[in-house]
């Protein structure tokens, strides 16, 4: 059957492709209500367990300055000024293109 050129009033054009043989069963879209609910009750857990946490560790802050100030702790100035770059543009060096 082919469909006709143009668009007539009143008529609906059954579109969906006609099987052959026997379709593969699928399984209904489940939708549930309380699954946004879940995901942002999950969301605010989280958000309160950062909040209540420092953003910076301090006790390794500590360590890492000790370790600097007792000259045990290398500090390369070129490694220094790749992370800075990195970090102003937003760059991982780790990560692979």
């Amino acid at each position: 059957m082919t469909d006709p050129i143009g668009i007539k009033t009143g008529t609906v054009v059954d579109r969906r492709p006609v099987s052959v043989g026997a379709a593969p069963s699928v399984e209904p879209v489940k939708t549930v209500a309380s699954e946004p609910q879940a995901v942002e009750s999950a969301a605010a857990e989280l958000s309160q367990t950062m909040a209540a946490q420092p953003p910076v560790d301090s006790e390794r802050v500590a360590r890492i300055r000790k370790a600097v100030q007792e000259g045990r702790f290398p500090i390369y100035p070129s490694t220094i000024a790749d992370r800075l770059l990195a970090l102003k543009l937003e760059w991982n060096p780790n990560e692979q293109a």
